[in-house]
């Protein structure tokens, strides 16, 4: 059993509010994906309120909601993630930059593990409740690494900026959404035949 971030985000349906192209990613991911494609790029972090819709889309809003607070955080964990997933693209790994970047987040928190009744059980302890969320997301974005690096993948589409868990058993997939990206993609290749 535990209270640790990847468990509640399964469960969670996004905030009706939520104006993102792609949510239900992995915390770390949907975090991440707060930025997106525009001009000026859309940021959902700008202000309480989208902080608020975005606590809440992640299932996170009981636990981190009330009070508004832990915006600047949840923006530094961002900036963390960024740095890391642009190593991962460029490179396959994140580099000591970009680690130390994570670190200092993770630095705010800890898991203490205790015996429960049906096994072990971990419990997230923060600095404060500001930085639980920046917290979780930093911690889950560990995980996935676990899980395999080359499984964190940048959309395809040269004006998509955002990242998804690609889950296909080929590990083949190449855009965040096949519906939006990928029927972009096909369209512009089609358009291309077309005139040439």
């Amino acid at each position: 059993m535990t209270d640790r971030a990847a468990d509640r985000v399964a469960d969670s349906a996004a905030d009706p509010r939520d104006p993102r192209p792609l949510v239900g990613e992995p915390l770390a991911l949907d975090l991440l994906n707060t930025r997106w494609s525009g001009t000026p790029v859309n940021d959902l972090l700008t202000d309480r309120e989208g902080h608020l819709i975005w606590l809440s889309s992640a299932g996170l809003a009981d636990r981190c909601g009330e009070g508004g607070s832990g915006l600047p955080e949840l923006r530094e964990a961002r900036e963390a993630l960024a740095a890391a997933v642009l190593d991962l693209d460029e490179r396959g790994e994140p580099g000591g930059a970009a680690l130390a970047g994570l670190d200092a987040v993770l630095r705010h928190g800890r898991v203490r593990r205790t015996a429960g009744a049906g096994g072990p059980v971990d419990h997230v302890e923060v600095d404060g409740r500001q930085w639980l969320a920046a917290w979780l997301a930093v911690d889950d974005f560990l995980r996935l690494l676990g899980q395999g690096a080359h499984r964190i993948k940048k959309c395809a589409h040269e004006a998509c900026i955002l990242h998804f868990l690609d889950t296909s058993q080929n590990g083949r997939r190449r855009w965040c959404s096949m519906a939006v990206c990928g029927n972009r993609a096909k369209a512009a290749r089609h358009y291309g035949k077309a005139r040439g």
